[in-house]
């Protein structure tokens, strides 16, 4: 586990991202282990989650420049809703090779550093989708080690041999 300490850094702003939309970065260095943002927003239950989920695949058509939905999974009974004004970490973007990770401590999820993050770096964590469903959500990080799909890492070796057995070509940055 993570070194989390006490340490919580509004080192971050808001801008424009090359990965998707709006993005959050570092504006001063900041260290390995620290919490960087909490994800708030409403605590949901599960079915609420699901209703809001099948509501915004209706309302919303499926864009690359358009956000989806923020709902973050807080345990097996409730997920949280950052869908929020004051939710400043749900603009926070996926990468295939991240420098943060989401930990929920005492009901609470952080993204915290795993690494030390230099001045006007973007803040990214990987979402840690299901592999079930991980075609129906393409990754743009366009890093080096992008696997094409908003994917779990422990996922990553399963979808490679399925991508080798058939022509699906995993959405790729120029």
């Amino acid at each position: 586990m993570t070194n989390m300490g006490n340490k919580v850094a509004l080192k971050i702003r808001a801008k424009k991202s090359r990965i998707h939309g709006t993005g959050v970065f570092a504006t001063s260095e900041i260290e390995n282990g620290t919490r960087i943002i909490e994800y708030v927003g409403e605590k949901i239950s599960k079915a609420e989650s699901d209703r809001r989920y099948e509501k915004y695949e209706n309302i919303h058509p499926r864009r690359k420049d358009k956000g989806r939905v923020y709902l973050f999974t807080l345990n097996k009974r409730h997920d949280i809703d950052g869908d929020v004004p004051y939710n400043l970490a749900k603009y926070i973007n996926h990468s295939c090779e991240a420098n943060c990770e989401s930990e929920i401590f005492r009901g609470h999820i952080w993204i915290v550093a795993t690494r030390d993050i230099s001045p006007g770096e973007e803040i990214t964590y990987n979402y840690g989708y299901d592999y079930d469903c991980c075609e129906d959500h393409p990754c743009y990080c366009g890093s080096a080690k992008c696997i094409g799909f908003i994917l779990a890492k422990e996922h990553w070796p399963k979808l490679r041999r399925k991508l080798r057995n058939r022509a699906v070509k995993p959405n790729r940055k120029a």
